[in-house]
């Protein structure tokens, strides 16, 4: 073990800021499913994609299954807000009950580490970079990186991945 490096092997070495800049240790979900997306509150994606996942949390929160979603402002600018500003929206309009992270970027220099693990972990289509909001990953209860979807992919067409790995297929 010893000659391993420190290299991450799941989403759970990973720590992230919450919306009230707090570390959140990620290994406090294992046994989760998890869904991992990038949101913005003004793109066009907005309502289906928030609408889809709140129903999803509702259906399999019992059961397992949590949504990650972290702010971004990468994209077009779709998420100028205040990170207390994101939450009254999603928490008001799309009545989330899910965790809202602190904004991160999800490419280039800064990118959040979590987001730089996702990418090498899942590479997209069109190479690994996240091409636009809502681009989500499918993490299993290990903390293994399943599965990516595109933006456009609706929250609602993974259910049957999301039923596998919560092991109600």
């Amino acid at each position: 073990m010893a000659s391993q490096s420190n290299k991450p092997q799941s989403v759970y070495d990973f720590t992230v800021k919450d919306a009230k800049g707090k570390d959140v240790d990620l290994s406090i979900y294992k046994g989760k499913v998890l869904i991992i997306v990038n949101v913005a509150s003004q793109c066009g994606l907005t309502n289906s994609n928030y609408t889809d996942m709140t129903e999803l949390y509702r259906k399999y929160k019992d059961k397992g299954l949590e949504i990650l979603a972290f702010p971004c402002n990468q994209f077009g600018g779709q998420e100028p807000g205040s990170i207390e500003d994101i939450q009254q929206m999603v928490c008001t309009r799309f009545k989330a009950e899910y965790p809202i992270f602190d904004k991160v970027d999800v490419n280039g220099d800064n990118a959040a580490p979590l987001y730089k693990f996702l990418k090498s972990s899942k590479g997209g289509f069109f190479g690994d970079g996240i091409k636009w909001n809502f681009s989500k990953f499918l993490i299993d209860k290990e903390g293994n990186v399943v599965d990516r979807y595109s933006p456009t992919t609706s929250p609602a067409s993974m259910e049957k991945d999301i039923k596998k790995l919560l092991g109600i297929a």
